[in-house]
């Protein structure tokens, strides 16, 4: 019988190692497509996780942030019996960096200084870093007053003070701002109005808080719109320092990637001090605010250390959005913003309900928003671009030089109000010219035509150092960097003293003919050749005054008379005298004499300081000296010095434009205005408008025009007169440049009482005069009372009969003594403030001589 055995089939080896796994295809598919993932994922992981770790190593290799050169203002003088107070005092020197010597024990007080307030004064002793020289300083204080200033047993007239910082010397590419600080030196209270509302568990979690990114993304899911934002510190430092501000998944998870590997590679302290130095916190004229402690200065002109808690949960609310919720352009906003930031501290326990509803009561107290008068931007750029020859802006910021300048901060301050408040001036007067009557339908209504808006400059410098003390260069520099103080415009009339200048030097260097302030010129159309061409000047409404004295032709700035005595002293002489005085454009042409070639403000600064310093002219400087980190000195700077005048002449011209504001043009806008004290200076009109002045310690040089050199159709003492009066009135105002005393007359020079009629010697016989400056021996001999000879013994130079060297204006500023002048009421109201404006352009020149424009 057959026996039939099953024998199993013997399975494939193969099969043995699949043993336990599911035989679905499609479930075996689907655990394949999952291990290649998890394996792409895992390498990704590693690469990014690499990649990133690298990044991080090497962005920290050198300093997260660049030192920066700091740019310092000129120190602050104290003098006996000037008023003051030692808190004042001791304040000032803790803004500069000094320390209390009574709350630091020597090991930790600042290396610029200390000082220490007595109960009758202030001792001030500078540090090893100080740009002064460490000797211990005592000043003593009664009622208010200074009465004593002791130095080394040495009784001193004044006392200068530790120079302020005016602002950091930023990138220029980045044109953004910060100043460094250490963890150890951010406040406590800023620290925790920052955690309380931007990321309450810093400190605990590991760079991404999971809970609050879930929480935040189910409040913006719910409501339907983003309201909560799920970001650790540590990732929105990632997102700043490595990545764009795209929104993406892709994005999101490198972020939090980059925030765990900065939170394995530092400390908590260490990411924190990162965060409050780069932090956006906004916009300060065209620089960003960067950081808390730029931000504390930029908002409330203070260093952080001595922020309050309003303030610093001002700031910490700002970080949400900068501009959204800028104090100055939306205040209510940031307001409740920080009220907010407030209820968050409660909440975390920084502070409690009472602090908080009291710093909630507190005003919103910030700095003024005027960017000029404290950080002084144009002032600045030029700070940078005067260093440039001797040093690289990389080595400025790579060894934190310090820049000790010839600002004054308080003059600034001056400067930046006096043409925030002028410009508007102008701009009301430009809309003025602008509006028109224009008939639409039946009915007539007024439009303003449109057209560029008005620029303006001004440079104030010490006419005996040359030092820059304020600047500004233009009257927004968020909208335009462009400085309009060192722009080049024609010059207009502020170039005519030149002229009268050249003819006076004619009493001292031998010239057979001698010229005085009384000698007569001839107001009258007149035609001048110069090589082929024909130049013809025009008075303002084709006015002219006859016979005039040279120091009323100068008072009431006459076109034709100055080209007169510009031809009678020579082109040539002219045009020498100005390029020594650092006019360097001009030619010998009777364009010339008109003010037809260009130069910039700070040019003309220094050009006037010839007449304001005893005919020496010197070069404006801003820089005097750079150091190094530890106070050793890097380089020193020295105005360039050069003698223009003799002494005796420059007085007689000061004398001459003292005469222009006392009684002509500038009388209007210069006496009227207020300003009272003794002033010398000149309008001036091409297409721009221009006033240059000075006193016995200031000089000032305004221009007011447009970029596109269009006609301003307004006189510069419409436009720039008023602003340069208003900074004067202010500059008065501060102890430093109170005391305008009259010009200091030098030996040679002579005062004589002069009849307003003959401009001869004047007697009791005609008791209406007047007194002008001559150098000695040039001076008239011919007394108003005498009938024989020629009229006048310098009219000889010119002929003719004499006019009043001096007008006599009303209150309006009216010349009521000029019987050629033919016009009426308005026209003479006119003439006040058109300074030698002319109506016919120049003859067209030849190619080989090119000429520039006359002024009109």
């Amino acid at each position: 019988m057959a026996i039939k055995l099953r024998i199993p089939k013997r399975r494939d080896e193969n099969h043995k190692s699949f043993r336990g796994l599911p035989r679905n295809p499609l479930v075996l598919a689907a655990l394949v497509v999952l291990l290649i993932a998890g394996i792409g994922l895992a390498g990704s992981f590693c690469y990014y996780y690499i990649k990133y770790d690298r990044v991080i190593t090497q962005r920290f290799r050198t300093p997260v942030f660049g030192n920066s050169a700091k740019i310092y203002a000129l120190p602050e003088r104290l003098s006996d019996g000037e008023k003051a107070d030692g808190k004042e005092i001791a304040a000032e020197l803790q803004q500069a960096g000094y320390s209390d010597a009574k709350r630091f024990d020597k090991q930790n007080q600042s290396a610029l200084g200390t000082f220490r307030v007595m109960p009758d004064g202030i001792e001030v002793t500078p540090g090893p870093e100080s740009y002064h020289s460490p000797e211990e300083a005592r000043i003593t204080i009664e009622d208010g007053q200074i009465t004593r200033i002791v130095s080394n047993g040495n009784q001193l007239s004044a006392y200068e003070l530790e120079p302020q910082l005016v602002t950091s010397l930023s990138d220029s590419a980045e044109r953004a701002k910060r100043q460094i600080v250490k963890y150890n030196d951010i406040p406590k209270v800023m620290v925790d109005a920052v955690l309380a509302i931007e990321d309450r568990r810093f400190f605990e979690h590991g760079g991404v808080n999971f809970v609050r990114m879930f929480e935040a993304g189910w409040i913006d899911l719910t409501r339907q719109r983003h309201e909560q934002g799920g970001s650790t510190i540590t990732m929105q430092l990632s997102r700043g320092f490595f990545l764009t501000p795209e929104k993406t998944i892709r994005r999101k998870l490198t972020e939090m990637l980059i925030a765990e590997l900065m939170e394995q590679k530092f400390s908590k302290q260490q990411i924190f001090e990162f965060y409050a130095n780069w932090v956006n916190l906004g916009q300060r004229g065209s620089y960003a605010i960067s950081g808390f402690a730029e931000a504390s200065r930029a908002y409330f002109n203070k260093d952080l250390k001595d922020i309050t808690l309003p303030e610093a949960a001002l700031l910490a609310g700002i970080i949400q959005g900068p501009s959204r919720l800028s104090p100055y352009r939306h205040p209510e906003r940031a307001l409740d913003r920080r009220n907010l930031v407030l209820d968050s501290m409660v909440e975390t326990h920084a502070v409690t309900r009472e602090q908080a509803e009291k710093a909630k009561a507190a005003p919103l107290k910030l700095a003024p928003p005027n960017v000029e008068a404290s950080d002084a931007p144009y002032f600045v750029d030029l700070v940078r671009d005067s260093l440039t020859s001797k040093f690289s802006e990389r080595e400025l910021n790579d060894q934190s030089y310090r820049i000790y300048t010839t600002l004054d901060p308080d003059l600034q301050k001056a400067a930046a109000q006096a043409v925030e408040s002028g410009i508007k001036i102008v701009d009301e007067e430009v809309t003025r010219l602008r509006s028109k009557r224009v008939k639409v339908g039946k009915k007539y209504e007024t439009q303003v035509m449109p057209g560029p808006q008005a620029q303006v400059a001004l440079v104030a410098l010490d006419p005996h150092t040359g030092s820059v003390l304020a600047l500004v260069g233009g009257r927004d520099y968020a909208f335009s960097q462009l400085n309009h103080a060192t722009s080049k415009r024609p010059t207009g009339s502020i170039f005519k003293p030149f002229v009268y200048a050249a003819a006076m030097n004619t009493a001292i260097d031998g010239s057979p003919t001698v010229i005085t302030p009384a000698s007569m010129v001839d107001d009258s159309p007149s035609t001048f050749a110069y090589g082929d061409q024909i130049y013809e000047p025009h008075n303002y409404k084709e006015e002219y005054h006859g016979e005039v004295t040279l120091r009323y032709a100068l008072a009431m700035s006459l076109n034709n008379a100055t080209v007169k005595v510009a031809e009678e002293t020579g082109y040539d002489k002219v045009a020498d005298l100005a390029k020594l005085a650092g006019i360097t454009s001009v030619k010998p042409t009777p364009a010339m004499a008109l003010g037809s070639y260009e130069a910039t403000p700070l040019e003309m600064a220094g050009a006037y300081t010839a007449f304001a310093n005893n005919g020496e002219r010197l070069s404006p400087i801003l820089v005097n000296s750079v150091r190094n980190a530890k106070g050793d000195v890097v380089a020193n700077f020295r105005t360039d010095q050069r003698q223009v005048l003799d002494p005796r002449i420059a007085y007689v011209m000061t004398n001459m434009m003292e005469g222009v504001i006392n009684n002509g043009l500038g009388y209007t806008a210069v006496r009227l205005r207020g300003f009272e004290q003794p002033a010398a200076g000149k309008t001036g009109t091409s297409h721009d408008g221009w006033f240059a002045g000075y006193t016995s310690n200031l000089l000032c040089i305004v221009w007011v025009g447009y970029d596109d050199y269009s006609d301003l159709r307004l006189s510069g003492a419409q436009t720039a007169a008023p602003i340069w009066t208003e900074f004067m009135k202010k500059a008065a105002e501060l102890p430093e440049y109170s005391d305008m005393k009259e010009f200091t007359q030098p030996t040679g020079v002579v005062d004589v009482q002069l009849d307003k009629t003959t401009n001869r010697l004047a007697t009791s016989a005609c008791p209406d005069d007047y007194m002008a400056a001559f150098v000695t021996g040039t001076e008239p001999r011919e007394t108003c009372d005498q009938q024989t000879g020629v009229a006048g013994f310098f009219s000889r130079v010119f002929g003719g009969t004499n006019k009043p060297v001096t007008p006599t204006l009303d209150a309006n500023g009216q010349d009521q003594q000029d019987p050629n002048k033919k016009k009426g009421f308005f026209g003479k109201i006119a003439d006040i403030f058109k300074d030698g404006k002319s109506s016919t352009p120049p003859p067209k020149p030849p190619a080989n001589n090119p000429q520039p424009q006359q002024p009109h």
